[in-house]
């Protein structure tokens, strides 16, 4: 109807209609078997990221967690400072069965013991980034759609979102505060 913002009906009736779609809603989440939310709580362990965000992520891309792309910023490693930290180096070492690539940012050409290419940065576009990116991705043979970011900034978060990879971790949730 002309003028209507569409907001919420100001008829009677809001508790039932609230009700009626939590009951359908629920009627569409699948209930996952035991075993298999074990697997995959011990995968989440195994790839070192909580549960939580392992099945947030599992749940948009519709696949598991094959690799993490690590910006040289997540991974702390700067071009004077070329070492990475130790926490970092001892988290790394925990997480098995994933692949590993870094995104260093200019003038940082590499990260030691890691698959690296050099990062978008700001001057590149959307689609730019995109291509970057996912020239990487697909040079690895690894589909988009299992590949997590592991980043400090929303520049970072964007690789994903322009990639369209499985989804973004922050260093600071990934490594621990």
């Amino acid at each position: 109807m002309i003028g209507h913002n569409r907001g919420p009906s100001m008829e009677g009736g809001q508790a039932w209609r609230t009700h009626c779609w939590s009951k359908a809603r629920k009627s569409l989440l699948k209930t996952l078997p035991i075993e298999i939310l074990r697997v995959r709580v011990a995968r989440a362990a195994e790839i070192g990221l909580d549960y939580k965000s392992y099945a947030s992520i599992r749940a948009a891309s519709g696949h598991d967690v094959i690799a993490f792309l690590f910006s040289s910023n997540a991974l702390r490693v700067m071009p004077k400072v070329k070492v990475m930290p130790e926490d970092r180096v001892l988290k790394l070492r925990e997480i098995g069965n994933v692949k590993r690539l870094a995104a260093c940012h200019a003038p940082l050409k590499s990260v030691p013991d890691m698959p690296s290419f050099a990062a978008p940065n700001f001057s590149h576009t959307w689609g730019e980034t995109r291509a970057i990116i996912l020239d990487e991705v697909y040079r690895r043979n690894l589909p988009r759609d299992g590949v997590v970011v592991v980043g400090d900034t929303s520049h970072e978060r964007a690789w994903s979102e322009a990639a369209r990879l499985a989804g973004y971790v922050s260093a600071e949730q990934f490594f621990g505060a």
